[in-house]
């Protein structure tokens, strides 16, 4: 699935960033599969709104997005839901967990969507390679912060997909930890070549971009 930019301008912000020399607001952009791009930008200066405009959660804006040539504005109810089961995946910044639930039954919701991509053994497999193998069974709201951002990536990775969204998933994660995530991000991505656009605050190798732009 290609994702396509026609000059999208965020009306609430379109004052401050038509005065901004960005990549992507108010430019024509488009996102061919299985490349890998990141997103790079300031706090406040718009980076989950822009996720925020592809995963169609927002509706305050000029141009257009479109979804292998369709405006994502005519993409509503059972195809809508069909796209992001099959199509697009994603990691929120807050996460979006339900904290009364366990981090498994968090994952297992987004898992069982449909027909399942995965045997819900794979859960414990990136849960090991992840370091959270010991809360899965916790509740959710219970989990530190940098645990639920794990949970919330295996969460994403469980279900298939062309593009995975990744709004600053490494915030709260020490080297050692974003080395992990990494790996099993990159592994997902090359084994569905799908690719990825990632959000974050300053440069980075985390993973070999298609290319870095900035907001």
């Amino acid at each position: 699935m290609q994702i396509e930019l026609k000059q999208i301008i965020p009306i609430p912000l379109k004052d401050k960033f038509l005065q901004r020399n960005s990549g992507l607001w108010n430019k024509p952009v488009l996102f061919k599969q299985g490349e890998w791009i990141k997103i790079k930008a300031p706090s406040g200066t718009g980076k989950t709104t822009f996720i925020h405009t592809l995963y169609k959660l927002r509706y305050d804006y000029s141009g257009q997005v479109l979804y292998d040539g369709k405006d994502v504005k005519e993409i509503t109810g059972d195809e809508l839901a069909l796209v992001r089961q099959q199509k697009i995946s994603i990691v929120f910044q807050d996460l979006r967990m339900f904290p009364n639930l366990t981090a498994r039954e968090n994952i297992e919701l987004k898992r069982v969507l449909q027909t399942p991509f995965y045997e819900n053994t794979v859960i414990d497999e990136m849960a090991e390679e992840l370091g959270v193998s010991h809360i899965l069974d916790q509740r959710a709201g219970l989990c530190s912060y940098g645990e639920q951002q794990r949970i919330a990536i295996i969460r994403s990775l469980i279900q298939p997909f062309d593009w995975l969204l990744l709004d600053e998933p490494f915030s709260h994660l020490d080297n050692d930890n974003i080395s992990k995530a990494r790996t099993l991000i990159a592994e997902e991505c090359k084994k569905r070549n799908a690719g990825f656009i990632l959000t974050d605050l300053d440069d980075d190798s985390y993973f070999d971009y298609t290319e870095t732009l900035l907001l």
